[in-house]
């Protein structure tokens, strides 16, 4: 079964130097029927104004991905950690007991665009860390590459979860195939371009929950498509 999350569905938040759209239930956007999928909590599409971003807010018992698609977010946290995160990294933050942070757009004149995601660990109290690395490696073409996963695997940031995180770029009319195992889900997000996904239609920003599939054919179509696959427990 695959449910799609139409793009334009999306809970939004618009302020002077924030749009963000929410794929669930996030801050003052609430809809009972989209409160996260699995494990996921949250996916949310941010667009940031230049020089302006996050101040310093507190995280607990959570697990939190950046991706940054354009631009570059300038990062502080209570662990000591100053970093650079730039255009096609990824950061993987485990709040644990809990970890305060800030994110900033680094650039004075260009908008910051990345995509946040939390989800739920499998234990709560663990020591709070911080990893980051570049995403480069995920414009290995017509194939699923690894980001996260829970042991670091090949390179991948380790997480405290059952999940794997892929990263997509197909070229135009290609097609790849993804097996999943008897008992697991799935969650596609769509990041450009426009998919086929068993059939079902997918354009920028849509999301589709996949569940009691055994295999997924994803095709490209006239442009090249970029997407993030998450295989859920």
């Amino acid at each position: 079964m695959i449910v799609i999350r139409d793009s334009h569905s999306r809970g939004r938040t618009s302020l002077d130097w924030l749009n963000s759209q929410h794929t669930f239930s996030f801050g003052d956007y609430y809809d009972q029927r989209h409160m996260g999928f699995r494990n996921l909590r949250v996916i949310n599409e941010d667009f940031i104004e230049p020089s302006k971003g996050f101040p310093s807010h507190r995280h607990q018992d959570m697990e939190i991905i950046t991706y940054v698609f354009k631009g570059a977010v300038e990062h502080q946290d209570s662990l000591g950690n100053r970093a650079l995160i730039q255009e096609e990294e990824i950061q993987c933050m485990s709040a644990g007991t809990g970890i305060v942070h800030s994110e900033c757009n680094h650039s004075g004149v260009d908008i910051l665009h990345l995509l946040q995601i939390w989800i739920l660990p499998n234990q709560f109290g663990l020591i709070p860390s911080y990893q980051q690395r570049s995403a480069n490696f995920a414009k290995d073409y017509n194939r699923l590459n690894l980001l996260v996963s829970p042991s670091g695997e090949d390179g991948s940031l380790s997480i405290h979860q059952d999940i794997k995180l892929y990263a997509g770029h197909l070229e135009p009319s290609v097609e790849i195939e993804f097996a999943i195992l008897s008992g697991r889900n799935a969650w596609l997000q769509m990041i450009t371009g426009n998919l086929l996904l068993n059939g079902s239609a997918l354009k920028i920003g849509d999301g589709a929950a996949i569940s009691q599939e055994s295999n997924l054919l994803i095709q490209a179509q006239e442009q090249q498509a970029e997407f993030l696959l998450f295989d859920l427990n």
